[in-house]
């Protein structure tokens, strides 16, 4: 009776094992290879194999959900019932994405760069980006030093890298130096709000990457900007301080268009009084960027406008080619 009573058990317990299997394939029938499979709320996960196939063996009968997604394709999930043997196949519809372009070259340190480096992020730049002028946007790396002729970092602003002045840091702006040809200064004054408009930055600190003439000897700040959105969007931000200090900004994009296209564009408003007497601030500027996707290439391009009160104008222009 005993070894009977096993039987019966084992029986019953082989019963309620279950097996799901398929195949993953795109809108023409070609199966994906390597696509992710995945049950929700448990440690199981699976692969397709070259013909596109997946199975998950010795499941017990009830509910679950499935997850599939791959690369290039939208992520698809499905609820499901099972009593015994299930085949369930699914078909991924691809989408574009844009993401940030992949640049290969000397001009940022890596993690194992036998360098001195510093990345600032771009939620860093979020917590600090209250109207400030990039020097004091910057100030809590390490071996830095910001001056402002206002007091209050806007306007006139300048910096010290390990006790190197501004003449001997080059800067750069998606790779394309803003260093003065003549004095191999930057002046900040004429880049309001530019963080608004920056993704990420690395200071080096020393002879770094950089060969971009003798700017680069004392170190070396990086500026890069932010990618276009798969989304479209829009934007508007305010901040008000001490000694009248205002700064309005407005953003929008149009997010990726017939998997094609993508505009975005930004316009500050910035004034400020200053702290010391007779350094008042009046800026505006505008930012504006647009990218094409052509297959297995994309071209984007950038403009950059800045005014201050005193009618001097600077704009620049760049252009980044990437793929095959």
């Amino acid at each position: 009776m005993f070894l009977a009573a096993i039987s019966i058990t084992d029986i019953a317990a082989y019963q309620e094992i279950a097996v799901i299997r398929g195949q993953v394939t795109d809108t023409d029938g070609k199966p994906l290879a390597g696509a992710v499979v995945t049950i929700d709320n448990t440690y199981l996960g699976t692969h397709t194999d070259a013909s596109g196939n997946y199975s998950f063996e010795g499941l017990k009968k009830g509910a679950y959900t499935l997850t599939y997604s791959f690369i290039g394709y939208e992520t698809v999930t499905r609820e499901i019932t099972i009593n015994g043997n299930t085949v369930l196949d699914i078909i991924l519809i691809s989408k574009a994405y844009i993401t940030e372009e992949v640049t290969i070259n000397a001009t940022r340190a890596g993690e194992n760069s036998p360098l001195a480096y510093s990345s600032v992020t771009l939620e860093q730049l979020k917590k600090q980006n209250m109207a400030l002028d990039m020097p004091y946007l910057l100030s809590l790396t390490p071996s830095f030093v910001e001056t402002s002729e206002a007091g209050n970092g806007i306007g006139y602003t300048g910096l010290r890298i390990r006790g190197t002045d501004g003449n001997r840091i080059n800067v750069t702006l998606d790779g394309i130096p803003l260093n003065d040809a003549e004095s191999q200064q930057v002046f900040w004054v004429d880049l309001p709000d530019i963080a608004s408009s920056v993704d990420n930055i690395q200071v080096q600190r020393g002879a770094g990457t950089s060969s971009n003439g003798a700017g680069a000897f004392g170190a070396t700040i990086s500026l890069q900007t932010a990618a276009a959105d798969n989304e479209p969007y829009a934007e508007v931000s305010s901040s008000a301080g001490s000694f009248n200090t205002f700064k309005n900004t407005v953003s929008a994009g149009t997010g990726l268009l017939k998997e094609r296209f993508a505009l975005q564009m930004r316009y500050s408003d910035l004034k400020s009084d200053g702290y010391i007497k007779r350094t008042g601030s009046d800026h505006r500027s505008a930012f504006l960027s647009g990218l094409y996707e052509g297959g297995n290439w994309e071209l984007e391009s950038q403009c950059y406008t800045w005014r201050r009160t005193y009618g001097y104008w600077l704009v620049g222009r760049s252009k980044r080619l990437s793929g095959n």
